[in-house]
């Protein structure tokens, strides 16, 4: 029996650490019996991939960045599809980054046969640009995604289309210990912990955090004994640090996981950026009060084309508001000050949140076959069928 080779294409940090995860997968699957082409980072290539250059070249972001690299991009492109054609793999599997992976893949299927294409990582077309759903069908073979309502929009454009589970599953959300985090912190069973989750990028921060600092200094007088917590991500530590200098009560600053899923397993309420850690909140069934705050313009252009009601993912799933999200002009302290409040004030509406977050957790799959298990089960089920199925 042949080897299969799959050939494999990451373009990012996150991409990078799917790839590894379903690449440890497929070895337990096959016992070790496939072979690994392709692109990809640091985790990929501990799975045993020989990148065919380095990942970071793909790595950019930003009109500034990017147009420099322009043509030696193309090039990319070009050279990664001639790979696949020379080397014919048993399927091809692109991993998010669609700005590369999507032009790869239509150049290799104006070949007649080409390999299976399959892109892991659906586009987000329930949120914006729909039409992308009807053009990526028209070059792919497969697509596997994230959430559970995702399907659909692909399907009926007649891509084939499984959903294997977010990322967020396989790693420690809803696995923390939260009474250790409260002994390791001299936090007594019945004190109030806030979290504060200002985001992972400096824009973030420097919108957020002096918000969510005045934030405190309005609910400490109200929460006698009142404790916060502060999850970091190691890209802002220092702008955070630096911001936290004036809050009213001294923090605890978390470094790392699993401790990052100990604070929350810990916390009574989160005041969080909307992004996937608001997914990971939900699977530790921490309430939360979602918000953000972009730029005029970028919030401007950004409600001209949203096609979704909701901004925190666990409302996005269920398809209601279950956290509070006060987004743009109802991030200011007043009404953060007063949604947190409720929340840390009335042990029914954390409840409430709790059994939404049950909900959640339930329709992401937690507590089943990891994502990178069902994603590999589906490409070595291509795999054998030619693509179908």
């Amino acid at each position: 029996m042949t080897t299969p080779t799959i050939f494999l294409i990451a373009g990012e940090a996150s991409g990078d650490l799917l790839g590894a995860r379903l690449m440890a997968r497929l070895k337990e699957r096959t016992r070790g019996a496939v072979r690994f082409d392709g692109i990809g980072g640091p985790h990929m290539q501990a799975e045993g991939l020989v990148s065919r250059f380095p990942m970071s070249e793909l790595s950019v972001m930003g009109i500034a960045e990017i147009a420099p690299r322009i043509p030696h991009l193309l090039r990319r492109i070009r050279e990664t599809a001639a790979a696949i054609t020379a080397s014919n793999p048993a399927i091809v599997l692109t991993i998010d980054a669609p700005d590369f992976a999507f032009r790869v893949a239509r150049r290799v299927a104006r070949n007649t046969p080409h390999p299976p294409l399959v892109h892991y990582v659906a586009p987000t077309v329930w949120a914006w640009r729909p039409g992308r759903a009807r053009k990526i069908a028209r070059f792919l073979d497969h697509l596997l995604a994230l959430f559970p309502f995702e399907p659909p929009y692909f399907e009926r454009e007649g891509l084939a289309c499984s959903f294997v589970g977010h990322p967020a599953i396989e790693g420690g959300a809803g696995k923390g210990d939260g009474d250790a985090f409260r002994r390791a912190h001299g936090l007594r069973a019945d004190q109030k912990l806030l979290l504060l989750l200002p985001g992972s990028r400096h824009g973030e921060v420097s919108r957020l955090l002096p918000v969510f600092v005045e934030t405190v200094r309005r609910l400490a007088p109200a929460h006698p004994g009142l404790a916060v917590a502060v999850p970091v991500a190691s890209s802002v530590r220092d702008a955070v640090l630096l911001g936290l200098a004036d809050l009213a009560v001294s923090p605890i600053v978390v470094d790392g996981e699993p401790a990052k899923f100990d604070a929350f397993a810990a916390a009574d309420v989160a005041l969080a950026a909307s992004g996937t850690v608001t997914l990971e909140l939900a699977l530790s069934r921490t309430p939360t009060v979602v918000t953000y705050k972009a730029n005029w313009l970028t919030a401007a252009l950004v409600r001209a084309v949203l096609k979704t009601k909701f901004a925190a993912l666990p409302n996005v799933v269920l398809g209601r508001m279950a956290m509070p999200e006060l987004i743009q002009e109802r991030c200011n302290p007043t009404d953060l000050s007063a949604e947190v409040g409720k929340l840390l004030a009335d042990p029914g509406a954390r409840t409430e949140q709790r059994r939404a977050a049950e909900q959640v957790a339930a329709a992401m799959g937690f507590g089943g076959a990891s994502p990178s298990a069902r994603a590999a089960d589906i490409v070595l089920t291509l795999t054998a069928n030619g693509g179908r199925g």
